[in-house]
């Protein structure tokens, strides 16, 4: 049986650029001073995602060895993104017109029952569901290409707000040596319904298409320290 491929790259929307930072650092230094008060919910402040991590995955990559890179990066770098939006009736005359997908994230879901949860998420608002037909237009791409791990599971948008598995020493380290560790979870019932409403992000225009790294590594924005993914490459939507 070969060995069981791991995912090394990713494909996404990448959601902060010079005009959405400011608003999603202030979402997430909000939510990060709220839920990890110890009067509040005392979740491990390792647990919120940095900033500049904050994306939409559209599938995951494996190039262990790097074969297959240059084919991924050369599809992506061949794409023109407009050919890939969804049309819509325009209002003046009702002939199809390229709809440019501009995203706001609202509320908070768990990709775990709430009760014992580990990764809590924004969701796009999609209500017309524009972005999610461009999201999976640019996934079959990479599919038909053979380029992504295959995942049966539907294609859910999410901008990942807190992960556990990021907590240091966040396992049952009092299980012995050899055993599967027990994966470190939160009863996020409440912290879901306060932040049923929240906005993370309001009216952001897409503007790259990214294959990235994984793994974020630290860097500094104006002083401040922040994480971000390498970006292996990228498409402007417009060019």
């Amino acid at each position: 049986m070969p060995p069981r491929a791991f995912p090394t790259h990713f494909l996404c929307i990448p959601l902060v650029t010079p005009s959405s930072r400011p608003q999603l650092a202030r979402a997430l230094e909000a939510f990060t001073t709220d839920v990890t008060n110890p009067a509040s919910f005392g979740i491990p402040r390792d647990a919120i995602r940095p900033v500049g991590t904050m994306h939409l995955t559209l599938g995951v990559l494996s190039f262990p060895t790097g074969e297959g890179l240059d084919k991924a990066t050369a599809l992506l770098r061949s794409l023109k993104l407009t050919d890939l939006l969804p049309e819509r009736a325009s209002s003046a005359s009702g002939e199809p017109a390229v709809a440019p997908p501009a995203i706001t994230l609202r509320g908070l879901g768990s990709m775990q029952p709430a009760a014992k949860a580990s990764t809590l998420y924004a969701p796009p608002v999609d209500q017309l569901g524009t972005l999610q037909a461009f999201c999976e237009r640019l996934k079959a791409v990479f599919q038909e290409a053979g380029l992504l791990l295959e995942d049966n599971r539907p294609l859910l948008l999410h901008a990942t707000v807190l992960n556990t598995i990021y907590v240091k020493g966040g396992r049952n380290s009092k299980q012995s040596r050899g055993k599967r560790r027990e994966k470190l979870t939160i009863d996020a019932s409440e912290i879901l319904d306060r932040y049923e409403d929240e906005v993370w992000l309001e009216d952001f225009k897409v503007e790259k298409l990214a294959l990235c790294k994984m793994g974020a590594k630290k860097i500094e924005v104006d002083g401040i320290e922040d994480e971000a993914y390498e970006v292996e490459a990228e498409v402007d939507l417009y060019t």
